[in-house]
């Protein structure tokens, strides 16, 4: 099974190019609903962020804040930074554990990543072009570029919590991947054990030293992320009880109030109001 297919099957992920070229200076306050995917290919960066120290980058680098998160970014005045940058969309307001296993903000660079380097050719000389449908070109670029991403996170364990984590773990992947797959299954604690290969205490405890919560909370956020999903497609609350374990809209309800701090009703309002 392709562990990461379920979350590209949920969330809808899009990018959107917004600057590219030599940037001499600051930026204008960046502040959306959405993150942001920083490709530094030459000078130095500096990123400022509220309530953090500024952020120096002087080598290629990748910069990938997952959550809408207010920053500004300067090229030193001297020789400027070639960069190219995206808003990124990828569950937005959503219980996406995808984008909660990364840190705020991750930064990688691109010798940590030869993986990327065809991707990234592609996408820097894109952006130097004036061929038609270079927007488009750059967006579904980015959208690439974020996928092998998120792959090389998991398969070179470069974050250190989360369900990426656990994923990457032999034993543990099983019984998330497990989780993804059927969210509607009354799953017990010995059935995800097994799944596991271990014992039910073993199991627990080291669930929730690597991916940093207990399993029927990760269990309870996953059920969560595909109702608000199915919200958004339109779907009755009776039919996504049903398909995410729940033995009916009501009891449904008080979860998701519980978790999200609103009825999914009020979310659904908020989000469409929002766009996200």
């Amino acid at each position: 099974m392709d562990s990461l297919a379920p979350f590209f099957e949920r969330f809808s992920l899009s990018a959107r190019m917004f600057y590219s070229g030599r940037l001499c200076g600051i930026s204008p306050n960046l502040d959306e609903q959405a993150g942001y995917l920083h490709v530094l290919r030459k000078g130095t960066l500096t990123v400022t962020h509220p309530n953090a120290r500024p952020l120096v980058l002087d080598t290629p680098s990748i910069l990938f804040f997952p959550r809408p998160h207010q920053h500004r970014v300067r090229g030193s005045e001297e020789e400027g930074a070639e960069l190219v940058c995206a808003t990124v969309e990828f569950g937005a307001g959503m219980m996406n554990p995808l984008i909660a296993s990364f840190p705020e903000p991750f930064l990688v660079p691109l010798n940590v990543l030869p993986e990327l380097a065809p991707a990234l050719a592609l996408l820097f000389a894109e952006s130097t072009s004036e061929f038609p449908g270079r927007q488009t070109a750059l967006d579904r670029l980015f959208e690439y570029v974020l996928v092998l991403l998120i792959r090389s996170a998991l398969n070179a364990h470069l974050v250190n919590s989360g369900v990426l984590l656990g994923l990457a773990d032999e034993r543990l992947g099983k019984a998330i991947e497990g989780m993804h797959k059927h969210p509607e299954t009354n799953w017990s604690l010995e059935q995800l054990a097994q799944s596991a290969g271990m014992s039910r205490a073993r199991f627990a405890a080291h669930f929730r030293k690597v991916v940093g919560m207990t399993p029927f909370d990760y269990l309870t956020d996953w059920r969560l992320a595909v109702a608000q999903t199915m919200l958004r497609k339109g779907n009755s609350l009776k039919l996504i009880a049903a398909a995410v374990g729940y033995a009916n809209a009501t009891a449904l309800t008080r979860v998701f109030t519980q978790r999200v701090g609103m009825s999914p009703t009020e979310w659904l309002a908020r989000s469409q109001k929002h766009g996200k």
